[in-house]
């Protein structure tokens, strides 16, 4: 099997997937969320780490928010790098998304709805989102959220971290009622192709880790549907 080829179980499983409509996986607009991780510039429009496969789901991204918004929902939750220039992660990555920065700033796209002013940002140090951050926090404070709903960018990276977190944060505390959704063209992640000359470790290739993350957050019980209107 070639490294950058989904696998067949993997591939199978995909062409399981469904639409998914809001008014039927979140009836309750006042009980859902959306969780946006990491739509800013950097990842999105210039930086060492902005990637065009990013870029291309800024409009779905935005109709999610769009369709939640007609639904009812209220609690948009943005958590975005907003890095300390000395962070250790620079070890791992290029220097991005620098607090201060315009990289660290929400995509315009998203940042001109009408309803902005509704957004809770939360800044992050890390790929995680609740180590050294406000957002536990935030959950804590809003227990009658029963639906996540998860978008952005890295599907194997904040993106895994975000959904893996609500999903098992829920199970710590026995949340009987609590799911995480996962729009599977809501999310994405960036590519580094597999070539003769690649450096031993650096290879990404996109579709093979967006596809594999997808199947791993769905074997822990996140939901994950084509789309979601």
């Amino acid at each position: 099997m070639e490294t950058n080829a989904t696998p067949d179980f993997v591939q199978r499983w995909l062409a399981t997937l469904t639409d998914g409509e809001l008014s039927r996986l979140a009836p309750d607009a006042s009980a859902t969320a959306i969780f946006s991780t990491d739509m800013i510039n950097g990842f999105v429009h210039d930086g060492a780490l902005a990637s065009p496969r990013v870029n291309g789901i800024v409009e779905t991204v935005s109709d999610v928010f769009r369709a939640a918004w007609a639904h009812g929902v209220r609690e948009f939750v943005l958590l975005q790098d907003t890095h300390d220039p000395n962070t250790p992660e620079f070890r791992a990555y290029p220097p991005h998304c620098i607090a201060g920065t315009p990289e660290s700033v929400t995509i315009p796209e998203l940042a001109a709805l009408p309803w902005a002013d509704f957004f809770t940002i939360i800044p992050k140090n890390s790929l995680n989102p609740a180590i050294e951050t406000a957002f536990d926090r935030w959950l804590d404070d809003h227990p009658g959220i029963t639906t996540a709903i998860v978008v952005g960018n890295c599907t194997d990276l904040c993106v895994y971290q975000l959904a893996m977190h609500l999903r098992i944060r829920a199970n710590a505390l026995n949340l009987a009622i609590f799911e995480v959704i996962v729009p599977a063209n809501a999310v994405q992640t960036f590519d580094i192709p597999e070539t003769p000359e690649a450096i031993a470790g650096q290879a990404h290739p996109a579709d093979f880790f967006h596809d594999v993350f997808l199947y791993h957050m769905a074997a822990n019980g996140i939901r994950i549907v084509t789309s979601l209107t």
